[in-house]
This record gives C-alpha cells, sequence and structure tokens, in this order.
C-alpha cells in the first residue's frame, strides 16, 4: 500500500534528490573557489565568510525555486504571495537603494580591489580627502584609521567610485588581525 502512496511522487522525489545532490556539488565547488581566491589574494578570513554566506543564501534561493517548479506548486497563489513581499521589499529598498549598492561593492571589494586590511591609503575625494589605513572591510562599509587616530567609517561603494592610491602596503600581522 505504501508503493501506491509514494508512486505518483516517485518522479518529483528523484529530481528533488538529484538536483539538491547537482547543487549541493555546485555549492561546493564555488566555496571552495571563493576560499581559494581569498587565500590566494590573503585576504582577511571574515570577508571570504561573507561572500560564502551570500552564496549560501543564493543556494537555497535557488533550490526553492527549483523544488517549486518539481513539485508544481500553484504558481497564481505563489506569485500573489511573492509580488506582496517583493511589493514591500521594493519599497524598502527603493528607500535605502544604499545598503544594497554597498553590499554588491562589497563583493566587487572582495574579488577585484587591489588592497587589503593594515595598507595605507589616499582618497581622492576634492570635498573631503582622507589618508589612513584600512583597519576592516565588512559588508557595508571600510574602517579607516587617519593620522589623528581618528576612526572612519566609509561606504563600500564610495571607494569604489572615488579614485584611490595606494601609499603604503601594509601588514595584517601589524594590526593583529
Amino acid at each position: 500500500m505504501s508503493y501506491n502512496v509514494i508512486e505518483p511522487y516517485l518522479d518529483s522525489i528523484i529530481y528533488s534528490v538529484i538536483v539538491l545532490i547537482g547543487l549541493l556539488l555546485l555549492r561546493f565547488l564555488i566555496t571552495k573557489g571563493v576560499k581559494k581566491v581569498g587565500q590566494a589574494a590573503d585576504y582577511n578570513a571574515a570577508r571570504t565568510l561573507l561572500i560564502i554566506k551570500y552564496v549560501n543564501a543564493i543556494f537555497w534561493l535557488l533550490l526553492l525555486g527549483i523544488y517549486g517548479f518539481i513539485w508544481s506548486v500553484n504558481l497564481e497563489e505563489l506569485g500573489l504571495l511573492f509580488s506582496s513581499v517583493f511589493a514591500v521589499i521594493g519599497v524598502a529598498l527603493f528607500a535605502n537603494w544604499s545598503i544594497l549598492s554597498n553590499i554588491t561593492a562589497g563583493v566587487i571589494l572582495f574579488f577585484s580591489f587591489p588592497f587589503k586590511i593594515g595598507d595605507r591609503i589616499r582618497i581622492q575625494d576634492k570635498d573631503f580627502p582622507e589618508e589612513a589605513v584600512i583597519e576592516d572591510i565588512k559588508a557595508f562599509y571600510v574602517h579607516l584609521r587617519n593620522k589623528d587616530n581618528e576612526l572612519l567609517t566609509y561606504p563600500n561603494s564610495l571607494l569604489l567610485q572615488k579614485g584611490v592610491v595606494l601609499l603604503e602596503k601594509g601588514d595584517d600581522d601589524d594590526l593583529g588581525i
């Protein structure tokens, strides 16, 4: 009798297992690649873990979407739910678009930024030029310490928009990192 209960769902179960295994393998390979990039570029471990968190979030969203398709979820009802949720999120993101741009800039900084924690830089800003040492690079902002020992919090998106000059390569060990 249990065979008859499972039989109508057998194809969906098999596809679900195949997709899960495939996406887990893909997530493993991407995570391993991000770790190698982080180690090769000598990035702070916290920065690498942040990018891995982004990969995991994308993985779960992708998995849910594919499972919804495999299990023939009623897209009209689900669409109504998601459109309501996305409308609220859209309004919130529009009001706080800088959050999304700073997260995106943080990912770009991880993979392509030529500077790292401990480097002394000069930000080429005509209104507020700043020379400081990079203390930490977070998801939304960079902590900089200037010559007056003031801690500056500089948004990641602005760091990408402004010209930045590397004045001196630092050593992560000097900061206790």
